[in-house]
């Protein structure tokens, strides 16, 4: 048997056309105008991973997309993503793109009849620069200032910052405000709109099941990844709030609500012997011993509902392949997600057969359903869902703070003996 190839061998434009091919052309109609908020690797996408939400803008609107700006503080990164496509097939679509330094500007050329009124607006920029409430990480605000009605997409997680209770508070303010203010916003927790997923949801409804306990393994392939930002907690905030966070909103999906105080964690760290590393590509020296990441985080916490779960993050494995999965469990099932970047499988035990069922769910693309869902919902489309609203991922982003802080803790304590 041929082996599996990795999605992280793909480019984003060769992944998305993959998995693109079997939904509809976009419909003709009126022009709809995007705001672009960042022009990095998460709206226009790179070699690293399947994220670019440009791309799958352009195949829900085709020629409906109308980018009237690109906000970002780097014109030169900003003009150099825009020339990419204007010498591309979707030229039309960024042909009048502007570029601002920042909302304000955007703002007054708009007041000053310069610029046009967006329908949405897409945030992909830097989570230290949004999710809260005081000036420089008040994005969300400023842009409700400008455009009171507006419809947002925020990349996930919601916010990053210290101290962490602060920064939760802050999140939790903003959540409220966009509630009060009714705009439809949708965060980029893209694995709940995997049609696997789906289907476990499905499973649970249909049976009337309560879900006792569920089980996440997020482990990353820590050889790839050479950004020194990443390995630092201090910008990163650390693996499971930057990356294991994925799997802490899977497992709050299906749990329900965290009971904050009861997270319990633990962490191998860099200085540990079990922490140590062959194949870091780049010299971690140049980061400050405290401020470095730990190598494994292991976490469990009680539901609200009663429920019981786990998390575990590792940075262990090479290569380029991530291993992860997700275990639910309830009275006679259990269900078993595999590998949901890569080649989405699911397996089913039932009451009376001992036996799993394997489902496999190929040819999905939650990228594009989470934007496609947004756009419905701004225009009353067919599949006006949107699955993680701000005010859920802020509980999200409390959870792993919960995580990092006791890991930390324990941490402590152990150096203390």
């Amino acid at each position: 048997m041929a082996p599996q190839r990795n999605l992280l061998e793909l480019t984003p434009r060769r992944l998305a056309t993959k998995l693109l091919f079997s939904h509809p052309p976009p419909a003709p109609g009126e022009d709809f105008n995007v705001v672009m908020v960042g022009a990095g690797n998460i709206m226009f996408g790179s070699d690293e991973g399947p994220w670019n939400h440009s791309f799958r803008l352009e195949h829900k609107l085709g020629t409906r997309l109308k980018v009237v700006a690109l906000i970002d503080p780097s014109a030169t990164r900003a003009h150099a993503a825009l020339d990419a496509k204007k010498a591309s097939f979707v030229e039309s679509a960024y042909a009048g793109t502007l570029v601002y330094n920042n909302v304000g500007e955007y703002s007054r050329a708009v007041r000053g009849g310069g610029a046009k009124n967006p329908h949405a607006i897409i945030i992909g920029s830097p989570p230290l620069y949004r999710g809260g409430p005081n000036p420089g990480q008040d994005l969300e605000l400023q842009l409700l200032k400008h455009f009171p009605d507006v419809a947002m997409f925020v990349e996930k997680p919601v916010a990053t910052g210290v101290p962490f209770q602060k920064s939760i508070d802050g999140a939790k303010k903003i959540a409220t405000v966009l509630e009060k203010r009714g705009n439809i916003v949708s965060v980029g927790y893209m694995l709940r709109y995997l049609r696997v997923v789906q289907e476990m949801k499905k499973i649970l409804a249909d049976n009337n099941l309560t879900v006792m306990a569920t089980i996440a393994r997020y482990a990353c392939a820590y050889e790839a990844i050479e950004k020194p930002e990443w390995w630092t907690k201090s910008k990163s905030m650390g693996p499971v709030i930057e990356q294991g966070t994925h799997f802490c909103d899977l497992s709050r999906y299906f749990g329900g609500d965290v009971i904050p105080s009861t997270v319990f964690a633990h962490a191998v760290e860099h200085t540990s012997p079990a922490g140590k590393l062959s194949k870091i590509r780049f010299d971690e020296d140049a980061i400050p011993a405290e401020d470095r990441i730990p190598r494994v985080t292991s976490a469990s916490w009680k539901y609200e509902s009663g429920a019981v779960g786990q998390f575990i993050h590792l940075a262990a494995l090479q290569g380029t392949a991530y291993s992860c999965e997700l275990e639910v469990y309830a009275d006679g099932y259990q269900l078993r997600l595999v590998d949901p970047y890569n080649n989405p499988t699911l397996f089913v035990r039932r009451p009376g057969d001992d036996h799993e069922e394997v489902h496999r769910f190929t040819d999905d693309d939650p990228f594009f359903s989470e934007i496609s869902n947004f756009i419905d919902a701004i225009e009353a489309g067919p599949e006006p869902s949107i699955l993680s609203t701000y005010a859920d991922a802020t509980k999200t982003y409390e959870l792993t703070w919960a995580i990092r802080n006791a890991s930390e803790q324990s941490s402590k304590s152990f150096e203390g003996k």
